[in-house]
């Protein structure tokens, strides 16, 4: 860094109901050189206390209403006030009930120097060292906790999975355990334009050495100084960069994010949004499955991605688990193994709208489990008829097809729907789902023969009156049942994994992996459905959609730079109409059943 680091770290016992140090300084020493600065707020007693901490990028001083402004109108009002930042523990709270709170600017962030290279193993190589300091310090009990949304769960898998000096609980609230197939390529495809919006909007508007932060109310300005342009660019890894240039889960910037999830042993609840259906539910399902601590639960919720994390049901969920093992006040039996159900999943049921967190609460019910999935599923194959049906009994062979346009999505409606019958009882389907399709691609009109195939799946809900039944997505926009993603070319299955299973099949999506894809070839393969859950009324119906690109329900989650719609194994010249043109195909001759394997769930 061209500016010398200085230490103005700042003390305030006054002004707040706590005690508030603003800028400390915490050394990176254990992995790398450099620092993070921190922001501690902490009860007004002299007595040590247990400390939360969050570590990211989107700004320790810039306040959620600014961040967020429509948010923080429909924050909990218990949880609104000074210091209250997007996706974070809010101090006044926890420091009234006994915790502290510390909040760190990610390296290259804030008033963090370095470079900026989010979610990255530097990242989550800084957080390790602000677990061990927090824990040493006077104030501190060493007894550390890990909570927050989204970003602030995402990196407390890859700490935990280093087992910090003091770590003693974690909560990742909505946090992909996964990069790579959550969050930046569902299936192998390039989810970008969740990327770009959350890039250009909330991560480089704070980094270290950019001017004018404090003149846009983005946090004040950079203690040390701006940072020209050319530095600003020197001292930055851009994220959709890194994404559309390593396509393959054993390219550089993927691989060195690896880490493993049987590594995780801190006490762990993991919280998933059944609406997150393009970022983080499968990876709070799947890192609660994966993780290798003795003591672990996992709960599911549901309403937009930021809200339910403040609601007083919420909160007390939070608070009980932290002071289970941060303070040894053990109210539920937490920290007894076999005494509180490991798993707590609400059940959608009913149509109350979507985006009406009241109508939800009050119309969805809640259950516990013992295990994830459910021991009890039943694995249902519904098979896909070439006259567009969706049926229990397989279909005999036949030499139609049911074929849509390669690059079509839900500005065009170039997909096609199997639909079941009215059903006949009440139905409930909650665990993992998979597609099994058989497909080929043909060539368009005065365009080169396809060398891949992109294929996009949605499980869709409709009542007996034939409307389509939403629920509450990330953003609060409706959004379906669920969703799956796949790149044929990338369809390799590792079958003999210990974690391949018929309801989840297991890939490694390597870069010698890849598959040749031709076109007028009929191809087997199956697409993962994220888990999911949704009770079926008599006399609704379900619909299956397959697609050659984004339909309704993706938000902000499209698919579609030109970069990535093109073979995996061209040049970069290519371009979507010379790799996808043309007519995708579904299969019905003899040897090539179609179906959507559901688990049903019987009574209890």
């Amino acid at each position: 860094m061209p500016n010398q680091n200085r230490d103005i770290s700042a003390v305030d016992k006054d002004s707040y109901p706590y005690i508030f140090e603003q800028n400390v300084t915490v050394p990176i020493k254990t992995y790398d050189k450099g620092l993070v600065r921190v922001n501690v707020y902490r009860p007004k007693i002299d007595s040590p206390v247990p400390v939360l901490i969050t570590c990211g990028p989107y700004g320790k001083d810039v306040h959620y209403a600014r961040f967020n402004p429509g948010s923080y109108a429909e924050v909990n009002p218990k949880h609104k006030g000074d210091h209250a930042a997007w996706e974070t523990p809010f101090p006044t709270f926890w420091t009234t009930h006994g915790y502290a709170i510390v909040r760190a600017d990610e390296r290259g962030l804030g008033q963090s120097p370095g470079i900026l290279n989010s979610l990255s193993r530097s990242s989550w190589e800084g957080y390790f060292d602000v677990v061990e300091w927090a824990a040493e310090q006077s104030w501190s009990s060493g007894k550390v906790g890990l909570i927050g949304i989204s970003y602030y769960a995402m990196g407390q898998w890859r700490v935990a999975a280093l087992q910090p000096k003091g770590l003693a609980a974690i909560v990742p609230w909505e946090g992909s355990s996964d990069n790579y197939i959550e969050a930046f390529r569902h299936g192998g495809i390039a989810s970008n334009k969740f990327i770009e919006y959350w890039w250009n909007r909330q991560v480089i508007t704070n980094q270290y050495g950019r001017p004018g932060r404090a003149a846009a109310e983005w946090g004040p300005d950079t203690i040390e100084g701006d940072l020209s342009e050319e530095e600003l660019a020197t001292n930055r890894r851009t994220q959709l960069d890194d994404i559309l240039s390593n396509r393959f889960r054993d390219d550089s910037y993927f691989a060195q994010e690896a880490f493993d999830l049987a590594d995780v042993k801190a006490p762990l609840l993991s919280v998933a949004n059944w609406g997150g259906l393009a970022l983080h539910l499968r990876g709070n399902v799947l890192g609660y499955v994966g993780a290798g601590s003795e003591l672990k639960y996992l709960r599911t919720i549901v309403g937009r991605h930021d809200l339910p994390f403040y609601q007083d049901q919420e909160v007390e969920v939070q608070k009980s688990f932290l002071d289970a093992f941060l303070k040894g006040e053990d109210r539920l039996g937490w920290s007894e193994k076999g005494k509180l159900p490991p798993v707590d999943i609400v059940l959608r049921k009913g149509n109350p709208g979507f985006n009406n967190a009241a109508a939800e609460l009050a119309a969805f019910p809640r259950r516990t489990e013992n295990e994830w999935p459910i021991a009890r599923t039943q694995y249902t194959k519904f098979y896909l008829t070439p006259d567009h049906g969706l049926d229990m009994e397989v279909p005999s062979p036949s030499d139609e097809v049911v074929s849509y346009r390669a690059l079509g999505n839900s500005n065009d409606q170039q997909f096609v729907r199997f639909t079941t019958a009215p059903f006949e009882a009440e139905i409930e389907i909650t665990g993992h789902s998979v597609a099994h399709l058989n497909m080929s691609c043909t060539t368009a009109s005065g365009a080169g023969p396809p060398s891949d195939i992109d294929v996009f799946v949605s499980l869709r809900h409709f009542d007996s009156e034939g409307k389509e039944i939403f629920y509450t997505g990330t953003i609060g926009d409706p959004v379906p049942v669920i969703k799956g993603w796949l790149r044929i070319s990338l369809r390799k299955v590792e079958e003999d994994h210990p974690k391949h299973s018929e309801y989840l099949p297991r890939r490694e999506y390597r870069r010698s992996e890849v598959q040749e894809v031709k076109a007028g070839e009929i191809y087997a393969f199956d697409v993962e459905l994220w888990p999911t859950t949704v009770t079926v009324d008599k006399g609704s119906l379900l619909v299956f959609e397959v697609s050659g690109g984004d339909t309704q329900g993706t938000g902000l989650f499209d698919h579609d730079h030109p970069k990535d719609r093109q073979a995996i194994t061209t040049t970069s010249h290519a371009v979507p109409d010379e790799v996808f043109a043309g007519t995708n195909s579904i299969h019905f001759s003899d040897g090539h059943h179609n179906y959507v394997m559901l688990p049903v769930i019987p009574p209890k």
